[in-house]
C-alpha cells in the first residue's frame, strides 16, 4: 500500500514542476547528482522516464525527464538527503535514497539505473497544493480557473475580467491588449460557439468546466495570421483517466440574465475517450432608457434628438462532443461536432423629433420589434500518426466543416407624424457562413530543437440576402423595394504554409517563424450585377524569446505582424434600418489590415506571482467603423472603412499574492495611450487619450469551509475615431460553502449593490456634426449557483496534439 501511493504521489508531482522549487536552488551552485536510466532486460537508455527529487518521500523539490541517451542532471542542490523516485509508463517505480548532507561533496555519480517492466494498478490519491493562478510561458499568459475559488460563482464571460491584458466594457464586449479584433479557440481550435455571437456562450458557460485559458499574446507562425491583438484559447478539462468525471452547475441571476444550466462530462474505457461539454442560460433585461442628441453645423444646422425604452429577451444554448479513438501506441484517431443557437427579441419604442433653427422640420414615433435567430455547427476529423524512433515526432492530417445561419427581422410601425412620408416597413436580413479547412502538420523534434511545419487551405463561402419591404395603404400588404433589397455573395480563399522552430538553452528559449498566405477574394451582388474581387499575398513574421532568472523569475519578448480580415458583419452590404434617421451598414470592398506588435514582460513565481510587461502596438490601414452625416436626408450612416492608422503604447501588472493561508489579494491593470488617425468624409481626423482598466479582487477562508470574496473594477474612457465613451466602475461581493469538500459547492453573489443603473454615454463627431449616444442600463443584479463535481479517474486519455485553427478572421462582436 505504501509503494503504491508513492507511486500515484510521484506521478501526480511530476506535472506540478513549479511548486517547492525554491529549495533546490541556490544562488551560490550547489551540489549536482547525475545517472543513466535503462531497460534492465535490454540494458538499452531509457528516454522520457520522470525523474523525481522528493525530500523525505512527500516533499517534490524538482522534476525532470531522461535525454534520449537515458541521462538525467539535478544541479544547484542544497545540502540534504534525498529520495530519488523513477516513473515510466509500464515499468515499476523505483526508489533510491541519496545523502549530499555533506556540503563538501559536490557530484554524486549515480551511475546506470536500471527499471524494469510491470503491469501497475493504480489506487487513487488525492495531493492538496497551492495551485498558482498566472502562469507565464514563452508566448502566453495562462489563467488557472479551478486555482480560484470564484469559478464556482460567475460564469466564463464575467470571469474574463481577472484575466491579463483582457478587459471588458459596459455592454460585455471583450478586449485583448485594448483591441476588439481577436480570435477564441476551444482547446486550440476553433468553434462554431464563438464564431457568430461568443458574448451569450460565454456568459451561459460556467468558468468551472473550464481548466484554464490562455492568453497568446505573440502567436507563433502556425496559428492562422488573423487576429491583431491575439488569441484567446478556452481549455476545457481535457487531463482524463480511464473512468470519467464531470461537472453541473446551475444557476439563477436577477433582475438582468436568468436561469442557466451547464457543465461537461468527460470518460475513457480502454483506448477509447469522450468529451462533452454543453450548457445554455436565458438573459433578459428589463426596460432601459436611451436617447439620442445630435447636432449639426452648415449653412442649414439642424438638431435631432431621440428618446425611447427597450428591452431584450435572449435564450441561448451549445453542446459539443468530442471522441478520440488509440488505433495502437502510434496511431491515434479524433472527432469532434459541436452545436449551438440562440433566440433573441428585442421590442422597444422611441420619439424623434428634428429641429432647423426656428422650426419642427420633422417628427415621428415609431415602435420597433427585432427578432435575431440564429445556429451554428461544426465537425473536424484529426489523423494523427507517430514514429517508433521518437514519440514526439507527429504528422497529422485533419478536415473541418463549419456553418452557421442567422436571420434578423425587423418590423417598425411610425405613428404621429410631422413632415414624415416614409410608410411603415420591414426588413429581413437572412445570412449565412460555411467554410471547408483541410489541413497537415509535421513536428520534428530534434535534441533541444523543436521544428514545425504545415500546410493549410480554407474556402469559405458568405452569403446575405437582405429585403425591405413597404406597406401597402390600400392592400394592407407588405410588398418588397427591389431598389433597397439585395442578395450578396462572398468567397474567400486562403492558401497558407508556416514553418516555425524553438530552441532551448539552460536559461534561454527562442520560437521563430513565418506564415505566408495567399488570399483570393470575389465579391458578387447578384441582385444588381456587381463584383469585387481581391488578391493578396502576406509574409507574417513572429519571434518570441524567453530568458529565465534567478528564484522563479524570467524575462519574455515578442514581436509579430498580425492582419485583420473583414468578417461577414463588415462586409455585408446590408443597411440596417432600425432606427430611420441611424443607419448602419457594412463594406464589401474592405481589405486586411497590418499590425506590428513589441512585447516586453518580465514574471516572478514565488510566494507572490507577478506579470508586468510593456508593449507597443502599430496599425496601418485599420478598419474603422466611420459616421458620415448627409444633410440631403438628415441621416447619419455608420460603416466601415479601411481610413486608419494607430499606435498604442501601453503597460500592465498582474498580480497575484497570497497575503495568508485564508487570504488572498489579486489585481488586474493595463494603462495605454492611443492615437488613431484617418479620414471622415474626405476630412483628416486624429484622436488621441489615455485609457486604463484596474480590476482587484481578494477572498478569505472562512472556517467549515465557507469563503468570501470581494471585486472593484474601474475602466477608463474609450478612445476611437470619432469620439469617445464614459468611464465605468463597477463591484460585486460572493460568498460560497462547500456543502461537501471538493464535491458540492453552493455560492451566491451580489454585484453592484450600490448602484441600481449605469449610465452609458457615447460621443461621436465628424467634421459637420456631433452625436451623443445615451442608455440607461440595470447594474445591479444578484447571482446564486450550485456547482457539483463527480467522476472516478484512472489513466490519462490522449488526445491529438495538432489540429486545426482557424483564426484568421475576425468574430462577429
Amino acid at each position: 500500500m505504501k509503494s503504491l501511493l508513492l507511486i500515484v504521489l510521484a506521478i501526480l508531482i511530476s506535472g506540478l514542476l513549479c511548486v517547492n522549487t525554491s529549495f533546490g536552488q541556490s544562488a551560490g551552485g550547489g551540489s549536482r547528482v547525475v545517472g543513466i536510466i535503462a531497460d534492465s532486460a535490454s540494458k538499452k537508455p531509457m528516454d522520457f522516464i520522470t525523474v523525481n527529487l522528493m525530500l523525505n518521500k512527500t516533499t517534490a523539490v524538482k522534476a525532470d525527464f531522461s535525454k534520449s541517451d537515458g541521462s538525467f542532471a539535478f544541479s544547484n542542490l542544497k545540502p540534504a538527503k534525498y529520495v530519488i523516485v523513477f516513473v515510466g509508463v509500464g515499468y515499476n517505480t523505483k526508489t533510491m535514497e541519496i545523502d549530499l548532507s555533506d556540503s563538501t561533496k559536490t557530484a554524486l555519480n549515480l551511475g546506470t539505473i536500471a527499471i524494469s517492466s510491470a503491469t501497475l494498478g493504480l489506487k487513487e490519491v488525492t495531493v492538496t497544493t497551492l495551485k498558482p493562478i498566472v502562469k507565464q510561458e514563452i508566448d502566453r499568459i495562462s489563467y488557472d480557473m479551478q486555482a480560484d475559488p470564484e469559478s464556482k460563482v460567475y460564469s466564463v464571460l464575467e470571469m474574463m475580467r481577472k484575466l491579463p491584458f483582457i478587459s471588458l466594457d459596459a455592454s460585455d464586449n471583450i478586449f485583448l491588449k485594448g483591441n476588439a479584433d481577436f480570435k477564441i479557440l476551444i482547446n486550440g481550435k476553433p468553434s462554431s460557439m464563438m464564431e457568430r455571437n461568443y458574448r451569450e456562450v460565454l456568459r451561459s458557460m460556467p468558468a468551472s468546466s473550464i481548466e484554464r485559458i490562455e492568453v497568446i499574446t505573440t502567436p507563433p507562425a502556425k496559428y492562422d495570421a488573423e487576429g491583431l491583438a491575439g488569441i484567446i484559447n478556452i481549455i476545457t478539462h481535457k487531463n482524463i483517466d480511464n473512468g470519467y468525471n464531470g461537472t453541473i452547475n446551475v444557476s439563477e441571476r436577477f433582475p438582468i440574465g436568468g436561469p442557466g444550466l451547464g457543465g461537461s462530462f468527460s470518460a475513457k474505457l480502454g483506448k477509447f475517450g469522450m468529451t462533452v461539454l454543453a450548457g445554455g442560460n436565458q438573459y433578459k433585461t428589463p426596460s432601459t432608457r436611451n436617447n439620442v442628441s445630435r447636432q449639426t453645423r452648415g449653412e442649414q444646422p439642424t438638431s435631432i434628438f431621440q428618446m425611447g425604452e427597450a428591452k431584450e429577451r435572449n435564450i441561448s444554448g451549445y453542446i459539443g462532443y468530442e471522441a478520440t479513438y488509440e488505433l495502437d501506441t502510434l496511431n491515434l484517431v479524433s472527432a469532434q461536432i459541436n452545436f449551438n443557437g440562440s433566440n433573441g427579441t428585442t421590442s422597444g419604442f422611441q420619439s424623434s423629433e428634428l429641429n432647423g433653427t426656428s422650426e419642427i422640420l420633422e417628427r415621428y414615433f415609431v415602435n420597433n420589434n427585432n427578432r435575431n435567430r440564429g445556429n451554428g455547427m461544426d465537425a473536424a476529423l484529426n489523423y494523427q500518426k507517430g514514429f517508433k524512433a521518437d514519440k514526439n515526432r507527429l504528422l497529422t492530417f485533419s478536415y473541418r466543416y463549419f456553418g452557421f445561419n442567422n436571420n434578423q427581422n425587423n418590423k417598425l410601425d411610425i405613428s404621429e407624424r410631422i413632415n414624415y412620408d416614409i410608410l411603415d416597413y420591414r426588413q429581413i436580413n437572412d445570412q449565412s457562413f460555411s467554410e471547408q479547412t483541410f489541413q497537415v502538420d509535421y513536428v520534428y523534434p530534434m535534441k533541444k530543437l523543436n521544428i514545425e511545419a504545415g500546410l493549410k487551405g480554407i474556402m469559405r463561402d458568405n452569403k446575405s440576402d437582405f429585403q425591405y419591404s413597404s406597406l401597402d395603404p390600400e392592400t394592407g400588404a407588405y410588398v418588397i423595394n427591389p431598389g433597397l433589397s439585395n442578395r450578396f455573395n462572398n468567397t474567400q480563399n486562403v492558401f497558407g504554409a508556416y514553418n516555425t522552430y524553438q530552441y532551448n538553452f539552460k536559461t534561454w528559449g527562442i520560437k521563430a517563424g513565418a506564415r505566408i498566405e495567399q488570399t483570393i477574394v470575389n465579391a458578387d451582388f447578384i441582385s444588381t450585377d456587381s463584383k469585387v474581387k481581391q488578391n493578396y499575398f502576406n509574409v507574417i513574421p513572429s519571434v518570441s524569446v524567453n530568458r529565465k532568472l534567478k528564484n522563479d523569475a524570467g524575462l519574455n519578448f515578442g514581436y509579430a505582424q498580425r492582419i485583420q480580415r473583414p468578417g461577414i458583419y463588415q462586409l455585408n452590404p446590408f443597411i440596417d434600418r432600425s432606427n430611420p434617421s441611424f443607419e448602419r451598414t457594412g463594406n464589401p470592398g474592405l481589405r486586411p489590415a497590418l499590425v506590428n506588435d513589441l512585447q516586453l514582460g518580465f514574471s516572478k513565481s514565488k510566494k507572490a506571482s507577478v506579470n508586468f510587461g510593456v508593449g507597443f502596438t502599430h496599425f496601418r490601414d485599420l478598419i474603422f467603423q466611420v459616421a458620415v452625416y448627409n444633410p440631403e436626408t438628415n441621416i447619419t450612416r455608420t460603416t466601415f472603412g479601411n481610413t486608419g492608422m494607430a499606435r498604442l503604447i501601453m503597460a500592465n501588472l498582474n498580480v497575484n499574492y497570497p497575503i495568508t493561508k485564508k487570504w488572498n489579494f489579486s489585481i488586474n491593470s493595463r494603462v495605454a495611450h492611443g492615437k488613431v488617425r484617418g479620414i471622415v468624409n474626405g476630412v483628416e481626423v486624429t484622436n488621441s487619450g489615455i485609457m486604463h482598466q484596474i480590476a482587484v479582487s481578494t477572498g478569505y477562508k472562512l472556517e467549515k469551509d465557507w469563503r468570501v470574496n470581494a471585486n472593484l473594477n474601474a475602466n477608463g474612457r474609450g478612445i476611437n475615431l470619432q469620439g469617445s465613451s464614459n468611464a465605468m466602475i463597477s463591484s460585486s461581493f460572493s460568498i460560497s460553502k462547500d456543502i461537501v469538500k471538493d464535491k458540492l459547492t453552493f455560492s451566491a453573489a451580489a454585484n453592484n449593490p450600490f448602484t441600481k443603473f449605469r449610465k452609458f454615454e457615447r460621443l461621436t463627431s465628424g467634421p459637420d456634426f456631433s452625436q451623443i449616444d445615451y442608455r440607461r442600463d440595470y447594474f445591479r443584479s444578484f447571482n446564486l449557483s450550485l456547482n457539483y463535481k463527480f467522476g472516478k479517474l484512472k489513466e490519462a486519455i490522449k488526445k491529438n496534439k495538432r489540429g486545426i485553427r482557424n483564426d484568421d478572421v475576425q468574430s462577429g462582436n
